[in-house]
């Protein structure tokens, strides 16, 4: 458990997908849409490695936001949340560091990556993966996805933001 509010923490062990925001090479931002594992107050997210504009973004600004906006994505649950932190990639070793880290999280969130992890040498470059461990810093709340009212904002406490 984090700091992010109650109703945040639920969205996110749900989300089947949320949008990541970047800060692309013009300064634009570009978002990608990416399966979260929250644990521990850190969002984890993974990517291929292969030809991955977004880890080059992260690299070269790791400021992101992380958009839970979808009530399929989230079994029906209607709220909404953007959280705003910095990113870290953890990429030392891209064939294990994301087994270790999230393959857990992952297959309790989704049990079908099994079926990929069957034909894994059939997809050895889909499996060489980096970890994106974000911190929230900043949450944006929307109770019942009312985005006509404005957002319940909290903030990390001075010691995790910095």
């Amino acid at each position: 458990m984090g700091w992010l509010p109650d109703p945040v923490e639920r969205l996110l062990d749900v989300a089947l997908v949320g949008e990541l925001t970047v800060i692309g090479h013009n300064g634009r931002p570009v978002t990608h849409p990416l399966i979260p594992l929250y644990h521990e107050g850190r969002i984890y997210l993974h990517s291929s490695t292969l030809f991955s504009k977004k880890l080059e973004h992260i690299k070269r600004d790791p400021r992101v936001a992380l958009a839970i906006t979808d009530p399929v994505a989230t079994k029906g649950n209607p709220d909404r949340a953007t959280i705003q932190g910095t990113a870290r990639l953890i990429e030392e070793d891209p064939h294990s560091d994301w087994e270790r880290l999230i393959l857990r999280l992952w297959r309790a969130k989704e049990p079908s990556i099994d079926d990929f992890l069957k034909v894994r040498v059939a997809l050895p470059l889909f499996f060489e993966r980096a970890v994106i461990a974000i911190t929230p810093e900043r949450c944006l709340y929307w109770a019942g996805g009312r985005t006509d009212l404005a957002p319940v904002e909290t903030r990390a406490p001075r010691s995790e933001a910095a």
